[in-house]
């Protein structure tokens, strides 16, 4: 319930709080997250508040009444949520959800649609998104989800009521990579499956460290056999980001950020490079990931990074 973030995010809590308690909306709201690990559940207590015919915020009132059952449940006839088809958010799924809001609520009188990742969408769906936005119907609440506003377009941005978390870190200390990650990818969960997956990024680095040109040799089985779609290359170039960052953090005497189970493999990599080459392989990495939305072959994407990070081309 909204109640268990008045300490974790107070300033949003109190717009959030006082709107339920007017009982007055706006239309649309774009929310930051900034990094906050909880943002979404912060979010889904919002909406569920919003729905409460008493407008609780708390669990002692609430006391898990059946109408939160069913929207924790995902099956609450009048939300729907859209997140991204591969890499971005398609104009075909904001026409069907356009579809589905012309019907009567069931269920009150509100219908509420959130889109997570609002960067992600491309040109045809913002165009389509616009009008929903600027022509809003009665009851109909817009939630948008974001890690950088600055990332969506400046039309959507001005026609939504910008809310923006505090960065609220964790205490890292007990835990380990797998359960560090999460927070660092944006994402709640991970499975077995990907943790596989991410331990093949991090080999891969060790090996290319040692082996340099080699590695593209070896390059079907150290990741192309794993490494497939182009959202988990997206992911994998981001290990391989934070990767790097802790053997900056190693070589500047800091904490090591995530990999903390790595660290001798961090430490053999730092033996190796000094600020000024690591800090030269993050940039060519961060590169490089940009060019993964535009680019086909992804074989070929990885060769040329491997090059380009040993001073060719």
């Amino acid at each position: 319930m909204l109640d268990e973030y008045q300490n974790l995010q107070p300033i949003v809590y109190k717009i959030l709080r006082n709107a339920a308690i007017k009982n007055k909306y706006s239309h649309a709201y774009l929310f930051e997250t900034n990094g906050f690990y909880d943002s979404f559940n912060l979010i889904f207590s919002f909406v569920k508040t919003i729905f409460c015919p008493h407008s609780y915020t708390n669990k002692e009132n609430c006391q898990g009444c059946q109408q939160c059952k069913v929207i924790e449940s995902g099956n609450f006839p009048e939300i729907e949520i859209i997140s991204p088809d591969g890499m971005w958010i398609k104009k075909e799924q904001l026409q069907k959800l356009q579809e589905e809001f012309n019907k009567k609520a069931i269920i009150g009188n509100k219908k509420i649609y959130i889109i997570n990742g609002a960067d992600k969408l491309n040109k045809q769906a913002a165009n389509s998104i616009l009008k929903f936005l600027e022509e809003p119907e009665e009851g109909i609440i817009a939630i948008l989800i974001t890690d950088n506003i600055y990332q969506v377009l400046e039309t959507i941005r001005s026609r939504c009521q910008i809310i923006k978390l505090k960065e609220e870190k964790r205490n890292f200390k007990e835990e380990t990579t797998p359960m560090r990650l999460p927070y660092f990818l944006g994402i709640s969960e991970i499975t077995d499956e990907d943790i596989e997956k991410y331990e093949k990024v991090i080999n891969f680095i060790n090996y290319y460290e040692k082996n340099q040109l080699n590695t593209i040799i070896y390059m079907q089985k150290l990741w192309h056999d794993y490494i497939k779609s182009k959202e988990d290359l997206l992911t994998a170039f981001d290990i391989m980001i934070f990767y790097y960052k802790d053997v900056l953090n190693y070589l500047t005497n800091c904490n090591l950020e995530i990999f903390v189970d790595n660290q001798k493999d961090i430490e053999n990599i730092a033996i190796k490079n000094d600020l000024k080459t690591i800090s030269k392989k993050l940039n060519i990495i961060t590169e490089f990931k940009e060019k993964i939305k535009y680019n086909a072959n992804t074989n070929l994407l990885m060769d040329k990074l491997i090059i380009t990070l040993e001073g060719g081309i």
